[in-house]
């Protein structure tokens, strides 16, 4: 199915949700999850900005179904120069520049992936891209972050760097920021399998809102 043009109202829509995703995770990505289950603590493994950036990958995925890659494209770099210009005043610049040179790099190999999947079973392209996505992002962004060889970049969070156990149950320690990583690349790839379901509902009805049927 040949997808549609995007019209402006659409884009900004696009943008926007985009936007307010990476914003918001750039703060939440700041605040540990300080909870417990059982020995394990959950601050030594995730932040809360592993529960929110999986959603960007929907929204891109979800344009580039309806409206084909040159417009995914299109949504990843605005939304990308915008969450950066909020991100340095709700985040530190560190982390605007690790959020941005990862959201770009995972968005735009995403959109790639998706393409060349699209004409795939519906489940495959978004699920692909989005994993692949996922590992790209999180290696970017947390190594760029919070790694202390890293700090020319900027300052980053003494809480990240203290040596703490790895995973918060094995008997090696690593610096925090590892387990965050193992810990939101774990909670990213569980999203992808949960918002499968999202994607095909909002992409079966967004199509006919925009006055399709969809086939493919």
């Amino acid at each position: 199915m040949t997808p549609a043009s995007i019209k402006l109202n659409q884009f900004l829509i696009a943008v926007a949700a985009m936007a307010v995703i990476i914003a918001g995770s750039n703060y939440l990505v700041q605040f540990p999850v300080h909870a417990s289950i059982g020995a394990l603590n959950l601050a030594d493994l995730l932040t809360f900005a592993a529960f929110t950036f999986p959603v960007a990958f929907l929204v891109t995925d979800l344009t580039n179904r309806l409206f084909g890659a040159a417009a995914a494209r299109k949504v990843v770099f605005a939304g990308f120069a915008i969450a950066v210009l909020v991100s340095i005043v709700v985040a530190s610049p560190r982390i605007a520049i690790a959020s941005g040179s990862a959201f770009l790099i995972s968005q735009l190999m995403d959109v790639s992936i998706f393409d060349k999947l699209r004409a795939g079973q519906w489940w495959r392209a978004p699920l692909v891209s989005s994993m692949v996505g996922a590992v790209i992002d999180t290696f970017i962004f947390f190594s760029f972050a919070f790694a202390a060889s890293l700090s020319f970049l900027g300052a980053g969070l003494d809480f990240a760097v203290q040596p703490a156990p790895l995973l918060g149950v094995m008997a090696v320690e690593a610096p925090r920021w590892v387990s965050w990583a193992l810990g939101d690349l774990v909670v990213k790839v569980t999203m992808a399998l949960a918002l499968l379901a999202p994607y095909g509902l909002l992409w079966r009805r967004l199509d006919q809102a925009i006055g399709r049927t969809s086939v493919a």
